[in-house]
């Protein structure tokens, strides 16, 4: 689950990170009442305007202004707010149709009062996958062009692996603020805000932490001037507080109606619906589809029962994207029985009355051969298949 920037700043201040401090507003009146209030909170002259969505990369698409004065910091937020903002982590990139902003965060002027003195960094903490180790990626060449950085200077850009049954230690939080060219108090200050980022990162069962710039400014102190972060699905039952953070207009549509039903759905790219149960099943019907000659739309994980009401369900969501030519149905039937997946198909296909598109089941697993003659005596345009070649096969048949 992805939050906004203030909401990760809010739990990075409650592990005692220091923030650029500011308010959340959906208004041009409360931002100016916002920018009064952090003047008279932190001394800031200026304000930064920062469009509230779930992309990076907003400063190129114009949704990061820095506002000298209220007439600005109204132009600013009357422009952003409502504005259809196109990243290059938007969907589409910055040819897509990008995301309305419909927040915005006015922040403190974290540079003043001297911006030569100041220095960005990038922070960012996530999962290794590979080595199965939280890793600490960072570099001195901080702010919207670490991507380039990465791509081209890839000896800039560090990784700290931290093993999980010891925790970070000291000697850690010291070599990244080594490696960045801090001493003095701002290396006091970089292990400090290292040690508390990795704190907040663990005791909210996050999987990413990412401060882009991480800053140095003209007093020695590190803070975090952006903040994006993602919580592990998986472990929400355990934060009710994060949960209740959720933004679900930041969400397709579709994956959040499938949330509703009980059904894990990614939207992909492709021209093949799968309707699947099971992680594993799935990427193995994704790969087949993608030797068959086509391309997964979609990752639709239905679970362990599949009944006709949700594969109705499944059927809709495949169906409202246009670039579906056929849907590819891959059940095993270990917990559930094949012959009522076969007739929960049938009845859902029934129910929906008129479906335009190629439709393939294939059914394995427990009374498989009696949910194959369900499917082809229902006198419906639905085509059966028992071992997987065979429905590869029908795919790459009917899309050709």
């Amino acid at each position: 689950m992805n939050l906004h920037e203030y909401q990760g700043k809010e739990i990075l201040a409650n592990g005692g990170v220091k923030i650029q401090r500011g308010y959340v507003v959906e208004s041009v009146e409360e931002a100016v009442k916002a920018f009064n209030r952090l003047k008279e909170e932190t001394g800031t002259k200026f304000a930064v305007v920062k469009a509230q969505i779930h992309a990076g990369g907003r400063g190129k698409g114009g949704g990061v202004k820095l506002a000298k004065n209220e007439a600005e910091l109204k132009e600013h937020a009357d422009n952003i707010l409502g504005m259809m903002l196109k990243t290059p982590q938007t969907p589409g990139g910055l040819d897509g149709e990008g995301k309305l902003v419909q927040k915005i965060l006015v922040a403190e002027d974290s540079y003043a009062p001297d911006f030569d003195a100041c220095k960005e960094f990038y922070v960012s903490i996530m999962m290794d996958r590979e080595t199965k180790r939280n890793v600490i990626i960072y570099s001195t060449e901080g702010g919207m062009n670490i991507e380039e950085v990465a791509e081209e200077t890839p000896h800039l850009v560090h990784k700290e692996y931290i093993d999980a049954r010891l925790g970070m230690q000291g000697y850690q939080a010291r070599k990244i603020a080594f490696n960045l060219g801090l001493s003095g108090k701002s290396f006091k200050e970089m292990t400090k805000f290292i040690s508390k980022l990795y704190s907040a990162f663990v005791k909210n069962d996050l999987s990413l932490i990412e401060i882009n710039p991480c800053l140095k400014n003209c007093e020695d102190e590190i803070l975090a001037v952006d903040c994006k972060t993602t919580v592990d699905d998986n472990a929400l039952f355990r934060h009710p507080e994060l949960a209740a953070m959720r933004d679900t207009s930041e969400e397709d549509p579709a994956e959040v109606e499938a949330k509703e039903f009980g059904l894990n759905y990614v939207k992909l790219d492709g021209n093949v619906g799968c309707m699947v149960n099971g992680a594993g099943l799935a990427m193995a019907t994704m790969d087949i589809i993608k030797l068959s000659g086509g391309s997964p739309a979609n990752f639709l994980d239905v679970g362990g029962t599949a009944d006709a009401e949700r594969v109705e369900n499944a059927f809709k969501i495949i169906l409202r994207d246009p670039n579906v030519k056929a849907i590819l149905i891959n059940i095993f039937g270990g917990i559930v029985r094949c012959d009522r997946v076969a007739q929960g198909v049938v009845d859902a296909y029934k129910n929906m009355g008129n479906i335009s598109v190629p439709i393939i089941v294939r059914l394995q697993g427990t009374n498989a051969e009696i949910a194959k003659e369900l499917i082809d005596n229902s006198g419906l345009e639905v085509r059966s298949a028992v071992v997987l070649q065979e429905a590869a096969d029908i795919v790459k048949e009917v899309l050709s």
